[in-house]
C-alpha cells in the first residue's frame, strides 16, 4: 500500500529535501554562530546581518558566505589553533611533574634496592640537567 501511494521517485525526492534541509539548517547555525563570535564588527551591523539572514534567508546566506565566508573560515582556524594550544597546555601542566618528585621516586627505589648507586647517580644527573 505505501508503495503505490509514494513510489520510488518520490521517496528519493523527499529523502533529498530532508538532505538540504538538514544542510540549511546547519548552515544557518553556522552563520548565526559566526555573527555573533566575530568581533571586527558592532552590534548595529550583526543586527543588520542578522535581520537580513531571517527576512531573505537564502539570499541572505549565500550573501554572508560571499561576503565573509574568507573571515569566516580565518577565525574558525584561530580558533582552532587556541583550543588546541590550550588542550596542549593543559596536558603539559596535567601530566608534568617536577624533578623534585621524580628525585624522591628515585632515592625510594634506590632504598628498596632497586637502583644501585650508579644508577642512582646517572638518572639523577639526567634529572638534573
Amino acid at each position: 500500500m505505501l508503495a503505490y501511494l509514494y513510489p520510488q521517485q518520490s521517496l528519493l525526492w523527499t529523502m533529498l529535501e530532508f538532505f538540504l534541509f538538514i544542510i540549511w539548517i546547519w548552515l544557518l547555525i553556522t552563520i548565526f554562530g559566526d555573527i555573533f563570535r566575530s568581533h571586527d564588527m558592532n552590534g548595529w551591523v550583526k543586527a543588520l546581518w542578522v535581520i537580513f539572514v531571517i527576512v531573505l534567508p537564502f539570499l541572505g546566506i549565500f550573501v554572508y558566505l560571499i561576503a565573509r565566508g574568507g573571515k569566516m573560515q580565518e577565525r574558525a582556524i584561530k580558533d582552532a589553533a587556541q583550543q588546541r594550544q590550550a588542550m596542549d597546555s593543559y596536558v603539559r601542566d596535567v601530566a608534568s611533574t617536577s624533578p623534585v618528585d621524580d628525585l624522591a621516586k628515585l632515592a625510594d627505589l634506590k632504598d628498596k634496592g632497586v637502583l644501585t648507586d650508579a644508577e642512582f647517580q646517572s638518572e639523577k644527573a639526567k634529572l638534573l640537567s
